[in-house]
């Protein structure tokens, strides 16, 4: 995925409310970006760190940049969480994630299990069980170097892995795929130290048959591609 314009580089000031960053741009001049990332971003907020924003002349929106890319310690970091189905998505289409290659019809946000649910991605092919993909990104990056999802408490993660738990158990594909976002993760772990509840789900889910898939992204200034394997590590 290219993006769709040049990024504008700046240093990261702050993050706050959520959803606002300031950035100081290479003339001086401070900037309020959206932040497109919902989780706590734990282990990337360092002021003074390498930024590169998405400019838009949209006078309907009420920010003129959006934070897409953290470079710290030398890492490049995809930050937009909203990127993450769309990169996947493209990965499915080109069938760069070998373990799902024999499917070749995708469809998004479909409504699904128990608790009035959306799926990422369902993916059919005939002579095939149907298959549901859940997609989570991943950015957190601990002192032990591997990666750990989630980096916040998630209620509704939680109810993913519920709803792709029942549906391993009535035999259709039930796939969680971690989009590792962090050029610096090679290996991905269950934050059990955030969420404990997550983590003691998502071994409930592996054993009833939902398979769990790592694939990371190599980022640049120019984009992302979804492609690199990376590892699921269970403690």
């Amino acid at each position: 995925m290219q993006f769709e314009r040049a990024l504008v580089e700046g240093r990261l000031v702050r993050r706050y409310q959520r959803f606002f960053m300031d950035a100081e741009l290479p003339d001086g001049r401070i900037v309020t970006a959206h932040c497109p990332n919902t989780g706590s971003m734990k282990n990337l907020l360092q002021a003074g760190s390498p930024v590169w924003l998405m400019p838009n002349d949209d006078p309907k929106r009420k920010l003129r940049y959006t934070w897409e890319l953290l470079e710290l310690h030398g890492e490049m970091i995809a930050v937009n969480t909203q990127r993450a189905n769309a990169l996947v998505a493209e990965a499915l289409q080109q069938h760069w994630i070998a373990e799902l290659a024999d499917y070749h019809s995708l469809r998004s946000e479909v409504r699904y299990g128990q608790e009035n649910s959306r799926i990422d991605f369902l993916l059919q092919q005939p002579g095939l069980p149907d298959c549901y993909v859940e997609v989570k990104n991943v950015t957190l990056k601990e002192t032990d170097g591997s990666g750990y999802f989630p980096d916040a408490v998630t209620s509704r993660g939680q109810k993913h892995l519920r709803e792709l738990t029942l549906l391993a158990q009535q035999g259709y594909g039930a796939v969680l795929l971690f989009h590792v976002a962090h050029s610096g993760i090679m290996t991905v772990r269950a934050a059990a130290h955030i969420d404990p509840q997550y983590a003691a789900a998502l071994i409930s889910a592996r054993q009833a048959g939902v398979r769990v898939l790592c694939y990371g992204s190599r980022v640049s200034v120019s984009g992302i591609y979804c492609d690199v394997v990376r590892s699921f590590e269970e403690d």
